[in-house]
């Protein structure tokens, strides 16, 4: 009898969530309340770090510091090649009536957890709510598309990576603009690009980037590259397996990205 309560409140809760979405506020709650096992998880990291920083040699900082400042060197002729660029791209802009920008404004995260389930593809960062993150927004690492948010609280937000078989991304070859739907499959270092006719112009090594249809991603974030591609005799579309860009399952800070105000 207990068995049967439990499974019709079971259904009754799901019947809840699914069709009327009734539980949101509940999930966001237990987020919330389970933000300070995710801090405490993370603390041996931090604690670890920090005494190992308190043994660092002086020849160990000096050589840290010259690296960094060749780094800076590098970073700063960057900045200033892009300055030129972002210059030029924002008056054709002008000259075009566009009302668009040229970067997303974004926060840095830091990831605080990751999910055990092998069959979900999901990390916890410590930015929520209260930061103005919302569900949907798009996540990016140093090198590409990372995920969306897919769920928030007051101090965390669990993100949907672009590997999880349940994730699918919008995407444009950079070379001809041809596009398609990057899906991922359960496969952190592989994604499939599905519906390509075997007729497409699409070459191994070709980069693909957000096509920001749907509106859900920004347009023109890194998401994979081309690796392999199949076609099968009188097959009508081809296989084609990718790599994503992003580096799923090591990158420890990601960026949270905004889309410009008033864009659609």
């Amino acid at each position: 009898m207990r068995l049967v309560i439990v499974c019709v409140l079971s259904l009754a809760l799901i019947v809840a969530d699914v069709r009327f979405n009734q539980l949101t506020s509940v999930r966001s709650a237990i987020g919330t309340g389970l933000a300070p096992v995710h801090w405490l998880g993370n603390a041996p990291g931090r604690l670890g770090d920090w005494v190992s920083s308190l043994f660092t040699t002086r020849d160990d900082l000096m050589e840290q510091n010259e690296a960094l400042k060749a780094r800076l060197l590098i970073l700063e002729r960057r900045a200033l090649k892009y300055a030129a660029l972002a210059s030029e791209n924002n008056e054709l802009r002008r000259l075009m009536n566009s009302s668009e920008v040229l970067d997303d404004r974004v926060i840095v995260g830091e990831v605080v957890a990751v999910s055990p389930d092998p069959f979900s593809h999901e990390i916890v960062i410590n930015k929520g709510s209260r930061d103005g993150v919302e569900v949907g927004q798009a996540i990016i690492d140093a090198n590409g598309l990372m995920g969306q948010v897919q769920q928030t609280s007051s101090f965390t937000s669990r993100v949907l990576l672009i590997s999880d078989s349940s994730h699918a991304v919008p995407v444009e070859v950079v070379r001809n603009g041809l596009r398609a739907v990057l899906l991922g499959n359960g496969d952190a270092d592989a994604l499939e690009l599905v519906h390509v006719p075997d007729t497409a112009d699409i070459r191994e090594g070709d980069l693909l980037v957000s096509s920001g249809l749907g509106g859900r991603f920004p347009r023109g974030y890194p998401v994979a590259e081309v690796q392999q591609i199949t076609k099968e005799p009188g097959e009508p579309f081809v296989q084609i397996r990718a790599s994503p860009r992003a580096e799923l399952n090591r990158s420890r800070l990601v960026l949270v990205v905004f889309s410009p105000e008033g864009s659609s």
